[in-house]
């Protein structure tokens, strides 16, 4: 399957795998690292219509079959059994779960990030434009992922989610391995002033760095960047940090983005496992 895409740089940190016809997005420290984990593009499952192909929500309207489907090769494929899999059913909040053996098969409701300490739990979170965040402790032997849209990116998911590594499991932020995955780029994410001036607030040492002012009451909003400085200002070495140049919008054959499908799409994937 040829899969070919448009990049933001040449980072080389985001790496397309391919097995049995499925195509997925690994990143090269958490692969160096020998940890599960991949990231779903829109390609080698059986959905149809707006859904095509692998597509991974049961509520956009899909067939439950072949979303069924669609798992069961992105699970083949990646390396777990989606029978285990825990989901969460993202709503722009900072709410993490630990999660055991109890939730295999589980929707953990009002939660934008899953961590767990224990082997064989694959965890999955959603996505469409919104920024995936990968995490790794090879030390404490923890994993999480997070979903970190503008919400929240701008009350510091990255952050979140490691002082929980360290709360609950004694994680240290040396330790920690991240990745930023594919998401909506700079160029193609405009947000409203409303929405600026949260991040202005709350980032007043870095608004040069995450926006442009496109002086209409328009900004164009790096998340990419955001959450690059968010991991950092929380202890995350640079060379322990993977940040994606694939940009969803510009990449809507080989990934979902609402934003350049007005809404009409599935969903896509981030999973990870120890």
């Amino acid at each position: 399957m040829e899969v070919t895409w448009k990049k933001a740089n040449n980072n080389q940190s985001t790496i397309l795998v391919e097995k049995e016809g499925v195509p997925y997005l690994t990143f090269d420290k958490l692969s160096k690292a020998g940890v599960i984990h991949g990231f779903s593009t829109r390609m080698g499952g059986v959905s149809t219509g707006i859904f095509e192909s692998m597509n991974l929500s049961y509520n956009r309207g899909d067939e439950k079959e072949a979303v069924d489907e669609n798992y069961r090769r992105i699970g083949n494929a990646i390396g777990f059994d989606p029978a285990k899999l825990v989901f969460s059913n993202q709503i722009h909040t900072t709410d993490i779960k630990i999660v055991t053996e109890e939730d295999c098969g589980k929707v953990m409701t009002g939660m934008d990030g899953l961590m767990t300490n224990i082997p064989g739990i694959p965890m999955v979170t959603s996505y469409a434009d919104c920024v995936p965040l990968f995490f790794y402790d090879p030390v404490k032997c923890v994993v999480a992922v997070s979903h970190s849209g503008w919400k929240g990116t701008v009350h510091r998911m990255g952050r979140v989610t490691v002082e929980k590594m360290m709360n609950e499991f004694g994680s240290k932020p040396e330790d920690i391995i991240v990745a930023v995955g594919p998401s909506i780029c700079q160029d193609c994410y405009e947000i409203s002033e409303d929405v600026a001036v949260q991040f202005q607030k709350e980032f007043p040492d870095w608004v040069e760095d995450i926006l442009i002012d496109k002086k209409n009451g328009k900004y164009q909003l790096d998340l990419w960047k955001t959450n690059e400085l968010i991991l950092l200002d929380c202890g995350i070495l640079p060379e322990h940090l993977d940040v994606t140049d694939l940009c969803t919008c510009c990449n809507d054959k080989l990934l979902f983005s609402h934003r350049a499908s007005k809404g009409k799409r599935g969903n896509r994937g981030g999973f990870i496992m120890l």
